[in-house]
């Protein structure tokens, strides 16, 4: 988000706008104000995810979560989690929101902005159940690599709001993007490997468009399962 960029110095993403389709425009402004929240706005202090929830259940994150296909299905797939999901996109969200209304989803809830500025001022260390960062912009241009969101810093600020044995999950489709991943994640000293090296792609996270066109290019997706020790 370009507005936290002096708190952050070198952002990771870039804040799109993007037209609402009537449809995303419709459900934002039926839903937003009970599903989402604006990470500029939240009151200072940990989000108090239970009271948001209506119940005190375990707390994921996924960082990221686009157009909101595979978000959904996840949340879907686990109603005992209080799954959270952050991203800058506007139509994304709105997105998701009309899938979360189509399937009933009463176990997701949205956030847009920085997932830095929320992981540091919003989410309490130890909090999370898990956290899901799936295939994040690779900024190709070497010269943007230090773009990137999953660098050393940003993997120890994810790592210590993990509770013990909580799983930070990674999915890219970029080789060298891998590798990156890979050693951040390795050498970070709250983090243990679950696998070694690569995880098998878990049967569980969904295959998204962008996975299968990077599978028809000929790119190898590749997931990375580190628990917080």
């Amino acid at each position: 988000m370009i507005e936290q960029q002096h708190r952050r110095g070198v952002v990771s993403f870039v804040n799109r706008g993007g037209r609402l389709t009537v449809g995303q425009e419709r459900v934002w402004a039926r839903r937003w104000a009970e599903l989402g929240r604006e990470v500029a706005d939240l009151p200072e202090g940990p989000l108090d995810a239970t009271a948001w929830f209506g119940r005190e259940a375990p707390v994921l994150l996924e960082i990221g979560s686009g157009m909101g296909e595979t978000t959904a299905q996840l949340a879907a797939a686990a109603p005992e989690l209080n799954y959270l999901a952050v991203e800058v996109y506007q139509p994304g969200l709105a997105q998701l929101m009309l899938r979360a209304e189509a399937m009933e989803l009463a176990n997701l809830r949205l956030l847009r902005g920085d997932a830095v500025v929320l992981l540091r001022e919003h989410i309490a260390p130890g909090s999370l159940h898990g956290a899901r960062v799936y295939f994040p912009d690779p900024w190709p241009k070497k010269k943007h690599h230090k773009r990137r969101l999953i660098q050393p810093a940003f993997v120890a600020l994810v790592a210590s709001r993990l509770a013990p044995g909580g799983v930070l999950h990674c999915a890219t489709d970029i080789e060298d993007y891998a590798e990156q991943m890979l050693a951040a994640l390795s050498g970070e000293p709250l983090l243990r490997n679950l696998h070694d090296g690569w995880a098998p792609r878990p049967p569980w996270r969904p295959r998204t468009k962008f996975e299968a066109r990077a599978d028809a290019e000929g790119r190898i997706s590749r997931d990375l399962l580190f628990e917080r020790v």
